[in-house]
């Protein structure tokens, strides 16, 4: 696996926060976060070329095996939110990601990591990724 502090790939994505995703005190709920970072996922790869759909259609899956998250400050309602992505590393049937969350005045709100591995959509099994996947990174 070779990974640097750079990673493979990055890039960004903006979302606001909704009324709906906050507590009683205006705060952004942390279970959302999963779903800013997925959000952030899909976005990356869709901008480095393909999308989950495209993956899915060749017959692989890649749910998460590890998740981790960090938060620093919170979000608020109507915050507009820049999710930065990157592709840390593949290493065989894993995938790394790393992601920060700022605010639109650059403040670190949370940062995370997640795995993910590609398996078989019929088997379920683990399996090499696509050879197109692969050359995009």
């Amino acid at each position: 696996m070779s990974k640097n502090k750079d990673g493979l790939y990055t890039a960004n994505t903006q979302l606001r926060v909704r009324y709906g995703e906050t507590d009683q005190m205006g705060y952004c709920y942390y279970g959302n976060y999963a779903q800013y970072f997925e959000v952030g996922r899909v976005e990356a790869l869709r901008s480095l070329g393909t999308s989950y759909k495209d993956i899915e259609n060749k017959g692989f899956m890649l749910p998460v095996s590890t998740y981790s998250v960090k938060y620093k400050a919170p979000a608020l309602y109507d915050d507009l939110l820049t999710i930065t992505t990157k592709i840390m590393a593949l290493d065989g049937v894993r995938l790394y990601f790393e992601y920060e969350v700022r605010n639109d005045e650059n403040k670190l709100l949370a940062t995370a990591e997640t795995v993910l591995v590609f398996v078989d959509k019929v088997t379920m099994r683990p399996v090499l990724p696509p050879q197109d996947f692969i050359d995009l990174l």
